[in-house]
């Protein structure tokens, strides 16, 4: 056992010493030469970074018929196709055939997503939205700043559409669909959504025509589902890292489906890591439990309401709602350069980004900053944790509300952040850590692991056990292919010490774990 460790300060980190465990090139666009939309007939294969590349460590290791077709060096990930009419069986033997082989940490299915939005009949008239979510207080100080980036993973978008084309970066983004640089719709009377979603989020505000939408941030468009409203896991995690990569503030996934899975879970880490706030759709399928990517740490999940500012009948809803914001009949920009109404956490996701812009040009936050502000000027719709979240966001509280002084529907900014550096000798090496709370009534703690870029270090923290966590037993984790890890909860349980794991993969090397505990 290793000599326990301790920091300056009382009640912070301990070094528990528990070792012998065992334990950039980046991709713009899809390859050209597969085929877009959902990639049921795939596999990804997650690699450590300590391997050589991605494609290297696979291929070896493939079956006859089955080849590499996609990589992304940035996640750490190949995207492997098997051969045409493959059953369970064939997909059962390439797994094994890779699985646990070297710097392979897992293989999973390319699980497809679809857009979150419920149609209804086509109607114009006047928009309730901004209002209800008092953005006319916002416009007070201020109408937005170009400055400010919202990138929405989605659909395509119709760039040139008259009351979007003011707010559109001078180069509108990528196609993920289609391996080109072009993201407009390839069908504009059935790829609808990704331009109304965008239009909520940042029609032009005060520029004399239609719609306004809730600020005037710049978007960029990471088009990743095809015109059938559909996208494969691969095509969206490329996406996602790439609108970090551009220096995205805010990432809108109106999307979801396909369960957990670690490919997308280490993009929206890695644009968490980057500075990105994700907002992410809760589903709609009007059930308790939120649909990822909103389920993942990482995004903050967004509930539906209707008009009256009840849930709305299709919202999913759950312990991992963060914010509620209208989603029913809401009037954005349509791809035959007009307006339409339709409804879904699709819907009420974008006034949330939409709001996060708006905050921005205001407000000089980091994305942990930013996400605990919106929560803190939420406003408290009578409705239980679980369908609102910390409320229904407001961006009137968010512009004019200073950070740390709270707000409509929470208490202020306190944080406090303590870290330890310490060091792992190999794969068998392995550090656990505790954290004795600072506050009786945490709203957020966010635990980051900063690890050697030649090693592969991954993160498991314990919330409420009052045990140290393994790599097969824990409440959370992050194991992204590289060293840098990053774990945020909402609404700790603190009811015992947060324990906290650190784990080599593969390598050796110094590593910095950083705790902010915030109420």
């Amino acid at each position: 056992m290793r000599e326990d460790h301790s920091v300056n300060r009382r009640r912070f980190l301990q070094l528990l010493g528990m070792s012998g465990l065992a334990g950039a090139t980046g991709v713009s666009v899809a390859t050209p030469s597969r085929e877009p939309g959902p990639k049921t007939d795939e596999l990804l294969v997650g690699v450590s970074a300590t391997a050589s590349s991605p494609r290297a460590s696979v291929e070896s290791h493939l079956p006859s018929q089955a080849n590499v077709v996609h990589e992304n060096d940035t996640l750490g990930y190949v995207a492997v196709e098997l051969p045409d009419q493959a059953n369970d069986q064939a997909y059962e033997s390439l797994k094994q055939a890779v699985e646990n082989r070297g710097a392979v940490k897992y293989v999973e299915p390319n699980t497809t997503h679809r857009a979150f939005y419920t149609p209804n009949d086509p109607q114009y008239g006047d928009q309730y939205a901004d209002q209800m979510v008092n953005a006319p207080t916002a416009w007070e100080d201020t109408l937005g700043d170009s400055g400010v980036t919202i990138a929405v993973v989605d659909q395509g978008i119709k760039y040139d559409h008259p009351d979007l084309s003011g707010n559109m970066a001078s180069d509108p983004g990528q196609d993920f669909v289609d391996g080109d640089g072009d993201p407009y719709p390839d069908n504009l009377s059935e790829e609808i959504h990704g331009t109304h979603v965008a239009g909520i989020a940042a029609a032009g505000v005060d520029n004399g025509t239609g719609v306004s939408g809730i600020g005037n941030s710049t978007i960029i468009s990471g088009r990743a589902l095809s015109e059938d409203g559909t996208g494969s896991t691969s095509d969206i995690a490329d996406a996602v890292e790439w609108a970090a990569d551009q220096g995205a503030d805010v990432i809108n996934l109106s999307l979801g489906g396909g369960g957990y899975n670690q490919t997308m879970k280490n993009a929206v880490s890695y644009a968490t890591d980057n500075g990105a706030l994700i907002v992410a759709a809760a589903g709609n399928s009007g059930s308790q439990g939120v649909s990822y990517p909103a389920a993942y740490s990482e995004c903050v999940a967004i509930s539906a309401l209707d008009s009256d500012g009840s849930l709305a009948s299709y919202s999913q809803y759950g312990t991992d709602i963060e914010l509620a914001a209208p989603g029913t009949d809401v009037l954005s920009a349509w791809t035959d350069d007009g307006y339409n109404r339709i409804s879904g956490t699709s819907m009420a996701t974008p006034v949330v980004a939409g709001i996060a812009g708006l905050t921005l040009a205001k407000w000089d936050l980091t994305n942990s900053e930013l996400r605990s502000h919106l929560k803190n000027t939420a406003v408290d719709v009578d409705l239980s944790s679980d369908k609102q979240g910390s409320g229904r966001a407001d961006a009137g509280n968010a512009v004019t509300t200073e950070p740390g002084d709270g707000g409509g529907g929470g208490g202020g900014d306190d944080s406090i952040t303590d870290s330890v550096t310490s060091s792992l000798s190999g794969y068998w090496d392995s550090e656990c850590h505790s954290w004795n709370w600072e506050f009786s009534d945490p709203t957020q703690i966010v635990v980051e692991l900063d690890g050697p870029s030649s090693a592969d270090f991954d993160l498991f923290v314990n919330e409420g056990t009052g045990s140290c966590p393994s790599r097969s037993n824990y409440t959370h984790n992050a194991w992204s292919t590289n060293s840098q890890e990053s774990i945020t909860i909402e609404n700790p349980d603190t009811s015992a010490a947060l324990y906290m794991l650190v784990d080599s993969y593969s390598g050796s090397g110094e590593y910095t774990l950083t705790v902010t505990e915030s109420a």
